[in-house]
């Protein structure tokens, strides 16, 4: 009887992550980078002591619906801060002011020709006027707008840094409350 040890499979969760790594890596390696910066906001008000967020929700790739944060491209000449206020109103009809900087991410994807490097800024705002719509969205992006209560982001953003933000911003509210 041989007393080599009997080689155990990897969970299948480890050889997904390999085989997608590697497949990523062989793919995208030769593709060009791009560098984007955006920037958005979470656009408050508060109605009977509850905070909502003004929140997006668009299609991803495979076809789902994911809420997120208004944001979008800092155009020519526009400040971060210019661009955050614009594409809040854009996507999602909310006037808002900027209350305070509340930080930046940054992420890589893959888009059909190039791997991406996205910096996006991130401010917390108060909501000043408007009625949430999608309608002046000039990318056609955003398919709903709502007012999301800010307890519930942590459950309802599909993107991990973006709750990061979300949880900042709830801190930044209960400190100065």
């Amino acid at each position: 009887m041989s007393s080599a040890p009997v080689p155990r499979p990897r969970p299948f969760a480890q050889v997904t992550r390999a085989v997608v790594r590697r497949r990523t890596v062989g793919r995208t390696a030769h593709l060009p980078v791009s560098n984007e910066t955006s920037a958005g906001g979470i656009a408050v008000r508060v109605e009977d002591g509850v905070a909502y967020v003004a929140c997006i929700a668009r299609r991803s790739r495979s076809g789902r619906l994911e809420w997120c944060l208004p944001k979008g491209h800092i155009e020519e000449g526009e400040t971060p801060e210019q661009a955050a206020i614009r594409e809040v109103a854009e996507e999602t009809g909310i006037s808002a002011d900027i209350i305070q900087r509340l930080g930046v991410i940054d992420y890589w994807f893959t888009g059909e020709d190039r791997r991406i490097h996205k910096v996006v800024h991130h401010y917390l705002m108060e909501a000043t006027g408007g009625t949430i719509t999608t309608e002046n969205d000039p990318d056609h992006e955003a398919e709903l707008a709502e007012w999301i209560p800010i307890t519930a982001l942590a459950g309802q953003l599909a993107f991990p840094n973006e709750r990061k933000m979300a949880q900042v911003a709830a801190q930044l509210l209960r400190a100065r409350s």
